[in-house]
């Protein structure tokens, strides 16, 4: 080999140490062993939050690690622990613009919901049925429709908290799994379930002001007001399950 090649391969050898090192720092400075994975039909590029093993993705809000006992893995499956106090997971990663797929399930009477652009600004209410942000952050609601105590349908599985009703809903029966997408894009925001667009709404809009002003967030002139943040999972004292989370950067 000669000396060009030679410090060439060193360079070579350097920007891929850099990069792996990249890959593997957030930018806050927490740790990410994120598995990368590619759709063969599109090209596009996933991160893969949970795999059916790994916890590595998220933590506690509020705190360092990930609360286990309260979330725990069995089967593949994330699951709450309804007899503890509650804590929602959050990323470790902020979005701005992504696409997250997930699918969750419910036991009987279980209500969740998934958050996002959380900002993790308030403490924590562990164990009271509520979950912090929830009244500063658009919801996608989890919820048994048939047995959980409000069934009002613009706080049901599929809705926009408080603010929209999903519309064609397809919900599969409790204990069964429905397949789930949120997707944000400089303030268009789109909630699939089970293959169908159930929310569709900008979120500056004088149609979403309007929703507001008649909603519980009405004496909150700062709701939703960050566009980047965490996606926070909601333990809201019930059992639920999710599997299969992933999300790609828009």
């Amino acid at each position: 080999m000669t000396k060009l090649n030679k410090k060439r391969n060193y360079y070579f050898i350097i920007s891929c140490i850099f990069l792996a090192l990249s890959i593997s720092c957030k930018n806050n400075g927490e740790k990410s062993t994120a598995v990368i994975q590619t759709d063969a039909d599109n090209g596009k590029d996933w991160v893969v939050l949970f795999d059916g093993t790994s916890t590595e993705a998220f933590r506690g809000y509020g705190i360092d690690d990930f609360p286990k006992g309260v979330w725990y893995v069995e089967k593949g499956v994330l699951t709450t622990n309804p007899y503890v106090a509650n804590r929602d997971i959050i990323t470790k990663e902020r979005y701005k613009n992504f696409e997250l797929e997930y699918e969750w399930a419910v036991d009987t009477a279980a209500n969740s919901g998934v958050f996002f652009h959380i900002q993790e600004n308030l403490a924590m209410e562990s164990n009271n049925g509520n979950s912090p942000n929830w009244l500063d952050n658009f919801e996608l609601q989890i919820l048994d429709d048939k047995n959980f105590n409000d069934t009002a349908a613009i706080r049901s599985a599929g809705a926009l908290y408080d603010l929209m009703k999903p519309k064609n809903k397809r919900l599969n029966p409790i204990g069964a799994f429905n397949q789930a997408k949120l997707l944000h894009k400089d303030g268009h925001v789109e909630h699939w379930l089970n293959g169908i667009k159930v929310i569709d709404f900008e979120i500056d809009s004088p149609e979403m002001k309007a929703l507001l002003t008649k909603s519980k967030f009405k004496d909150n002139p700062n709701f939703h007001s960050e566009r980047e943040g965490h996606i926070m999972f909601q333990h809201h004292g019930q059992k639920v399950y999710f599997r299969n989370i992933r999300v790609r950067v828009l």
